[in-house]
């Protein structure tokens, strides 16, 4: 599983809570992708401890700037460029293509995507996400070669850079 995940690009903390103590379960584990190797027993401040530390690595690594072919997103900053020029989002727009861009070994549908950007707002329109869509489509790809986004017909959205 963990071997599947960072092969989909998923950078998430991975910890392997486990009863394989020997030293070669540890190196398979730990080669295979995972952050941490903790056997069981283990004492709760020992896990916590652990837990603490993978979160803190895993924010100073997503403060770095990831690069998708033309285009450079740098999280820290929350802006993007592509092809080195600052490209101008409004923070709906930053959020959205955030979103795309971490989840973009999956489709995500539209519904998650809208819950994503407007939590609190349960009368939304459906059109405002279109439309959102179509303006950053428009500012990653002003010549309409890249094609950043793809739309899956009745299953949602899926980010093609990268």
């Amino acid at each position: 599983m963990v071997k599947r995940l960072r092969g989909e690009g998923r950078t998430l903390p991975i910890l392997i809570l486990t009863a394989r103590g020997s030293w070669q379960d540890k190196v398979v584990g730990l080669e295979a992708g995972a952050d941490d190797y903790l056997v069981k027993p283990f004492e709760y401040p020992e896990l916590a401890a652990r837990v603490k530390a993978l979160l803190r690595r895993s924010l100073k690594a997503a403060s770095d700037v990831l690069v998708l072919g033309p285009l450079a997103i740098d999280f820290s900053a929350q802006s993007a460029k592509l092809d080195g020029a600052p490209v101008e989002l409004t923070a709906f727009e930053y959020r959205l293509l955030e979103f795309l861009v971490k989840e973009r070994a999956r489709v995500v549908a539209k519904q998650e995507l809208a819950d994503y950007l407007y939590p609190h707002d349960e009368d939304r329109d459906s059109n405002v996400l279109e439309v959102l869509m179509g303006r950053l489509r428009r500012k990653l790809d002003p010549d309409g070669t890249l094609a950043p986004i793809e739309t899956l017909r009745g299953r949602g959205y899926r980010f093609t850079l990268g």
